[in-house]
């Protein structure tokens, strides 16, 4: 309940406003930027008013593991049964939009926004990124645009508010913002290649990631030169072995030739649906 005034309110205005119950009192038009707040804050709890969205952050044992790649088939997965919001905050990647071959589709990236935190409407916000078979993307660019924790953290609990699976590739690198990804997670992912110096960098990455969020798992990648078994290496690098998949056929090509697709028996998808089961037993968390 608001009370609006024409002029500052006196005594017999205040005793209305008790009267009715209003949590506020506004003058117009001076205030008419605070009841436009108030009344699309209002607008966003009727339309989201369900349990939040799931969050999950990807990142690499070490460079080169993939988990652009991993974390782009997590939100594909997801789209397939909510709605799933796809977060580039590694701005070293060189813009995840290139994994799903739209990066010449119209659309805001990172450095279109200019967010100093704050809370965000997740319908706006999705309106105006790049949608890709049910994936909504916020990518970074081909420039230098380093992403802020609070702009970050403002995207990431919009997705979640508004029912989105929310899915984030992070750097392996301990920024506020890499910070913020990991702790706003229900589930981390630490993708790793089979290889013994592989697992020596994951084991570091590992011993980072969980005193920011002990909700974390390993992703173990194929092939093996060495013969190690995925359990062998989440032993060694100290986490709980979520998936383990075999060399994905043909993707270098694919990532050329269109972007990221998950056929049927894709290793890679497979994968992505172990994890997301994990993901979905987190308890769901309704919106205040």
């Amino acid at each position: 309940v608001i009370l609006l005034a024409a002029a500052q309110p006196g005594p017999a205005e205040f005793q209305a406003a008790i009267a009715i119950g209003a949590q506020h009192v506004l003058v117009l038009p001076a205030q008419e930027a605070e009841l436009m707040a108030e009344l699309s804050e209002a607008a966003e709890a009727v339309s989201t008013a369900g349990p939040r969205g799931a969050v999950v952050a990807a990142l690499a044992g070490r460079g080169g593991a993939g988990a652009s790649v991993f974390a782009t088939a997590l939100a594909q997965t997801a789209s397939q049964t909510t709605d799933a919001l796809l977060i580039d905050a590694d701005p070293w990647s060189g813009g995840i939009d290139l994994l799903l071959g739209i990066e010449a589709d119209p659309g805001v990236r990172w450095h279109d926004l200019a967010l100093q935190g704050g809370r965000l409407h997740y319908t706006a916000l999705r309106d105006s990124l790049p949608r890709h078979h049910g994936v909504s993307v916020l990518s970074g660019g081909r420039g230098d645009v380093e992403i802020d924790a609070a702009p970050l953290g403002a995207v990431i609990d919009a997705g979640s508010r508004g029912g989105a699976t929310v899915v984030c590739d992070v750097p392996r690198r301990a920024t506020a913002a890499t910070e913020t990804a990991l702790e706003s997670a229900d589930l981390v992912v630490v993708i790793t290649p089979a290889d013994v110096r592989s697992c020596a960098a994951t084991e570091r990455v590992a011993r980072w990631v969980s005193t920011v969020n002990p909700n974390v798992g390993v992703v173990v990648r194929g092939p093996a030169p060495g013969g190690l078994r995925s359990r062998d290496v989440a032993a060694i690098v100290g986490l709980p072995l979520l998936a383990a998949m075999r060399p994905q056929p043909g993707i270098a090509a694919m990532l050329e030739r269109g972007g990221l697709r998950l056929p049927r028996r894709s290793p890679l998808g497979a994968a992505a649906r172990r994890v997301m089961a994990v993901l979905q037993q987190h308890p769901a968390t309704s919106v205040a």
